[in-house]
């Protein structure tokens, strides 16, 4: 396999897949209709600009292309918005996931890896929780996600030509460690970008949804992935597909999480700065903690993290955040 064609390739997490997939010889077509994603971070291959409910520029786009292999990112992401919104994430997240794997089988592609959520568990009973766990979610954002699982198991059951790989994230942050990626959306809701954002004074102030879980410190525990490991999940997964590998579902997290104080507590250490923080009532949606059982995808895939430590993570999130600031304001 050498063609890669990738939904969602200019948005955070298909951005630096994209650049691991171009650093690693793929040709590599990307399809995003930049409603929060950005032109300017598809570094490697080609862009076009189109969304997926738009079905007759797909086919011809993944009819010229011809690729080997999907990888399927393009997503309505934001867990609160989903609770308000809910059409928008079932027509976009599962009705537009379907529009995409009709044509795929159409143009007779049978290699796949898609992008999906820890959200789809809910409020797990055990932790660490594990990919045979039920699939219990809590808020439309992961309701969305699990249907277009089921689609891919429902096809997989059908067509014993089509495999894929379902990479269920948990949560991602930091930037590429060149620091030529990062998060760039125009309101973040992911609470490390938003600290970060608050210590550069682009927010007043960092608020705490909820301090009453039932959690060591009280606020949610979650388990935070560098962006570089999970862009090197998707490599590895590809190659688990070109070897020949049957579908699975992988959890992509270290296997431990941290409070959102103690992420707090890291980014006022990287930054320097005591940034105000304000505690408020629970967002709608939340999970109190979650934790990836993480041993199938190391066993499986190979998959060798190498940057598992917040700090790092922080502070690779610390120089984009900087370095879009400085951009922004000389433009």
């Amino acid at each position: 396999m050498n063609k890669v064609f990738v939904t969602g390739g200019a948005g955070y997490v298909g951005s630096h897949v994209v650049l691991a997939l171009g650093e690693a010889g793929y040709e590599v077509l990307t399809y995003d209709n930049l409603s929060t994603g950005h032109r300017e971070a598809v570094l490697s291959g080609d862009l076009v600009v189109g969304d997926l409910s738009d079905r007759d520029l797909l086919y011809k786009t993944v009819a010229d292309f011809r690729p080997d292999a999907v990888m399927h990112f393009a997503a309505s992401i934001e867990v609160g918005e989903s609770v308000h919104k809910p059409l928008k994430y079932y027509r976009n997240n599962s009705a537009n996931a379907l529009n995409l794997l009709e044509v795929v089988r159409e143009v007779g592609i049978d290699k796949y890896i898609f992008s999906s959520t820890a959200a789809v568990y809910g409020n797990p009973q055990t932790l660490p929780v594990t990919e045979d766990a039920p699939l219990l979610p809590i808020n439309p954002y992961g309701a969305s996600k699990m249907i277009s699982e089921r689609f891919l198991a429902d096809l997989a059951a059908a067509d014993r030509d089509f495999e894929y790989v379902a990479l269920r994230y948990f949560n991602v942050a930091g930037a590429d460690p060149e620091i030529r990626l990062g998060q760039d959306y125009a309101n973040p809701t992911h609470l490390i970008t938003r600290a970060l954002k608050t210590a550069l004074g682009i927010f007043p102030k960092l608020q705490v949804f909820g301090t009453d879980y039932p959690t060591p410190d009280g606020t949610c525990i979650r388990d935070y992935i560098h962006i570089a490991d999970l862009a090197q999940a998707h490599l590895d997964a590809l190659g688990y597909l070109e070897k020949g590998g049957g579908s699975q579902i992988f959890n992509c997290g270290y296997g431990h999480g941290y409070s959102v104080r103690a992420v707090i507590d890291t980014a006022r250490q990287v930054t320097g700065v005591d940034f105000p923080v304000e505690d408020a009532a629970r967002r709608e949606g939340d999970p109190a903690e979650l934790v990836a059982g993480n041993a199938p995808i190391r066993a499986q895939l190979a998959w060798q993290p190498r940057h598992d430590d917040l700090e790092f993570i922080i502070r690779t999130a610390w120089e984009w955040e900087k370095r879009l600031a400085a951009r922004r304001a000389s433009s």
